[in-house]
């Protein structure tokens, strides 16, 4: 299963707020282009118009993701899920499992910390190890992988595999070497500032 952005955005939100508000849930299609759009707990920040939303739920009506309920006399239609948890779905999750790739899908790449640290209102987990324990489980079922431990960094980050893992490498491997280049430059400025510096020094004490 192959999702674009937008397309996990819709997926996460609709996981969400199924758990968080359940009195709003199935959402209209207002509700759910606020939710892809929200400022918090969403990495990258977006800001989608409801026809680029609609075009993408479209998409995952003909993938048998997202279901519409057609509103009748008047009434606007509403839009859930069976991504998981639903007799239509073969992805099958305990709550732990749910929230974290919930998580994933709406933040991307997270250390067991940070998916700890942010999944209060969705799943409890007492201590650490049990985020890795359900994201040992979530591996084995192919749901999710391990990235290898960036420098500096105390622990892995985990990511989804419901996307094209090669473009999303591709494009971490592009981030990485524009933010060296930056870096690169900053430096190379400072040296040159120095040998400027180091001129007029001499010059004045006249070597």
């Amino acid at each position: 299963m192959e999702l674009s952005e937008i397309e996990q955005r819709i997926v996460g939100c609709l996981l969400e707020k199924q758990t968080t508000t359940p009195e709003h849930y199935p959402l209209s299609l207002n509700a759910l282009t606020n939710a892809c759009n929200q400022k918090s707990n969403r990495e990258p920040v977006l800001n989608l118009s409801e026809s680029e939303v609609l075009d993408a739920i479209t998409q995952l009506q003909a993938k048998h993701i997202v279901l519409v309920e057609e509103g009748l006399s008047g009434r606007v239609n509403k839009y859930s899920h069976r991504f998981c948890n639903t007799e239509f779905s073969r992805l099958q999750f305990d709550e732990q499992q749910r929230a974290i790739v919930c998580l994933l899908l709406l933040r991307g790449p997270q250390t067991p910390g940070e998916l700890r640290t942010r999944s209060a209102r969705l799943a409890t987990f007492k201590q650490v190890n049990e985020v890795e324990q359900a994201l040992e489980e979530l591996q084995s079922q192919g749901i999710v992988q391990k990235l290898a431990r960036e420098p500096g960094k105390r622990e892995s980050r985990f990511i989804h595999l419901f996307q094209n893992i090669e473009q999303h490498t591709a494009s971490t491997k592009s981030d990485t070497q524009k933010l060296e280049n930056v870096e690169l430059d900053a430096l190379l400025n400072e040296i040159e500032q120095l040998k400027q510096e180091l001129a007029v020094i001499k010059q004045h004490l006249g070597l």
